[in-house]
């Protein structure tokens, strides 16, 4: 029996220090939470757990091509060098016929390894191929607080323990970040008080002591009420004001706008309980709020974030939120990924509205891993009709067969986390160590860096970057990086810290906190936030949707199943549809149709439905389908959770 020690290099705000157990057979027989990680704290997830059998189930073990059409679903076993030489001679006839613009690479945070996701971006970034500006996700948030603070970090995990009050504001921890959650508890033990803000009744909320369940899309209007309770009771810290913020008059000019009648109109929020919230926020100190992910992915919800993250400066904190905390260490990510060290000026496009340019066709090759596209993309209807498309060159490098691989025209076999070295950067908190190989690699799996200079070899690329040893590279990416250690201790499995940039430094015109964004203001954007009306029309319902306990976007359905084709409607709007639980239900709108088992829950609002992120319907059709390619107006963000549909009962 060998034990190794692992990280979890998912999309999750965790990443966990973890225990794999391998059998001297060369099996993994469990994976176990590892206490050398402070947030982390030894315990492991749902999904963790059972790592150890998802290793061994559906993968994609062995090189395939395409026989015949797509629609027809054949795929025949190569070897590799027949896989590569036939991707190598497409791809380079795709750039000698029409330039790299048209050949996209096409990736996300399926695994967030330097090694996985961003060292394989050299071959991509050598060439000038289009990629995506990232947006699918965090971006806008990042952008939003950013034009108030400079740059988005906060509060770290650990801080959580010293604070006297911790709001969640549309962050569903309890599911989307058990660590953090664990520690809020903790902290509630020792007196501190939790908050909860949420259309939904979520776990977080059945957890919380306080509350607040605002229509969607009103946020600016209850955090502008509660910045008011916090100015009228005199719990603004003026001298704080005077030294770190910039345009507060202004920002408290529109806040006493925000009556109460008119707070408790937009929002469905009584007014006692904002005051509740407000009182909270003023007594309870330090506090930090939360500002989840999946608040932001809304059509206005980059203004609901940079409303929210202001609240604290009220207080005199320093930062006082967390959204992500990634743009507070100084990794050179550019270096790993080759974008510094090109000449080469790529195309970037929206990867929200990405569908409408694959369904064009203004792509010939396209170059996909880390990522399952065909079903985590808005308007899927138009990007599997894209892929479709006999004038364009699909390649997948995969661990599992998935929706994507369906439409590959090459798959290539990738190992998991467990099967290859890498180093994982956080981005909540600050604690790094090396994630050792536990097995060797199944079947014929390869590499995404292996693959990328084979690939460049058969392209003849000179660039000698392309080539470089990719530790050294990982090495030189770290070299401001590190609180403490080097680089060698890294590697000999040392836990490490990264380096955090001053939590008083503002990068912002005028180096200070700006309620007033001089910066929103130099780019057209409202300079300070500002509520939207909010359109629902007719027999519309909102559809929200979020992260589930057993599954990580779209991994685990090898092991729990399918998610869960369902959608939670309120008590009042099933009697007027006369709709019962168990019933099948379609929701609908001008993009799709999808169904769905309906349960009727006091969980949800009236008017709001709630579906488990990623799920496909009951009539296979994917929940994405419904989602339009519309992007935000600040960081180019998804509009997930402003989604409109229709209900009809299926007979």
């Amino acid at each position: 029996m060998r034990i190794v020690r692992v990280v979890c290099p998912r999309d999750c705000y965790d990443t966990c220090f973890l225990i794999s157990v391998v059998e001297d057979t060369g099996k993994i027989r469990s994976i176990k939470g590892d206490h050398g990680n402070p947030v982390t704290q030894g315990f492991v997830c749902p999904r963790g757990v059972k790592d150890c059998e998802r290793v061994y189930n559906n993968r994609v073990l062995y090189p395939y091509i395409r026989v015949g059409s797509k629609e027809e679903g054949k795929l025949k076993r190569v070897k590799w060098s027949e896989a590569l030489d036939l991707v190598a001679d497409k791809l380079r006839k795709v750039l000698r016929v029409y330039g790299p613009r048209a050949v996209l690479h096409l990736e996300y945070a399926g695994n967030m390894g330097l090694l996985t996701w961003y060292f394989p971006q050299r071959l991509w970034n050598a060439i000038g191929a289009t990629k995506t500006d990232y947006s699918i996700c965090s971006k806008s948030g990042h952008d939003a607080i950013s034009l108030h603070y400079g740059l988005s970090y906060g509060i770290k995990p650990e801080e959580l323990l010293e604070m006297k009050l911790i709001v969640y504001w549309g962050f569903n921890a309890a599911v989307s970040s058990p660590h953090m959650w664990a520690l809020s508890i903790k902290a509630r033990k020792k007196g501190s008080v939790i908050a909860v803000v949420d259309p939904r009744e979520s776990e977080s909320a059945k957890g919380a002591d306080i509350w607040l369940n605002p229509k969607p899309g009103s946020d600016v209007a209850l955090a502008f009420g509660v910045a008011r309770y916090i100015i009228e009771h005199g719990y603004v810290d003026l001298d704080f004001i005077e030294k770190w913020t910039y345009g507060y008059e202004l920002f408290k000019e529109e806040v006493v706008k925000w009556t109460p009648s008119r707070v408790e109109e937009v929002t469905g929020v009584k007014w006692s309980l904002v005051e509740e919230l407000g009182e909270a926020y003023g007594e309870l100190k330090p506090s930090a709020t939360m500002i989840g992910i999946g608040f932001q992915k809304s059509v206005h919800g980059a203004e609901s974030v940079r409303a929210v993250a202001l609240i604290p400066a009220l207080l005199g904190l320093h930062r006082g939120f967390y959204y992500s905390n990634s743009r507070g260490y100084q990794v050179d990510i550019a270096y790993l990924t080759g974008e510094s060290l090109s000449n080469k000026k790529p195309m970037t496009i929206s990867q929200v509205s990405l569908s409408n340019h694959v369904k064009r066709g203004d792509f010939k090759f396209i170059y996909i891993y880390n990522m399952n596209p065909a079903l985590t993309l808005p308007n899927q209807k138009a990007f599997r009709e894209g892929l479709l498309r006999s004038d364009v060159f699909v390649v997948v490098h995969e661990t599992h067969w998935t929706e994507t691989t369906g439409y590959a025209d090459v798959v290539l076999p990738a190992p998991t986390y467990l099967e290859k070295d890498d180093v994982v950067i956080p981005y909540s908190h600050h604690y790094i160590r090396i994630s050792r190989r536990a097995i060797n690699p199944l079947g014929e799996s390869k590499n995404e860096i292996w693959v990328m200079k084979e690939l460049a070899k058969r392209l003849d690329l000179k660039e000698k970057w392309v080539y470089e040893d990719p530790w050294k590279a990982i090495e030189n990416a770290l070299k401001n990086a590190l609180e403490n250690g080097s680089f060698k201790e890294l590697l000999m499995g040392k836990v490490l810290k990264l380096k955090y940039r001053p939590i008083s430094d503002y990068q912002t015109p005028t180096g200070k906190i700006e309620f007033y964004s001089k910066r929103a203001e130099e780019l057209g954007l409202n300079p300070i936030p500002r509520q939207y009306p909010l359109k629902l029309c007719g027999e519309e319902f909102i559809l929200l949707n979020s992260s589930t306990p057993k599954y990580t976007h779209t991994q685990f359905r090898e092991i729990y199943g399918s998610i869960p084709p369902i959608t939670l409607i309120n008590p009042e709007d099933a009697k007027v549809l006369n709709i019962r639980s168990g019933e099948t239900v379609e929701l609908y709108n001008e993009l799709g149709r999808v169904r769905v088992r309906v349960i009727v829950s006091s969980s949800v609002p009236r008017r709001v439905l709630w579906s488990p992120r990623q799920m496909i319907g009951l009539n296979g059709e994917p929940q994405n389908s419904l989602v339009p390619c519309i992007t935000q107006k600040i960081g180019g963000g998804p509009i997930f959770n402003s989604t409109t549909v229709k209900i009809s009962k299926v007979v």
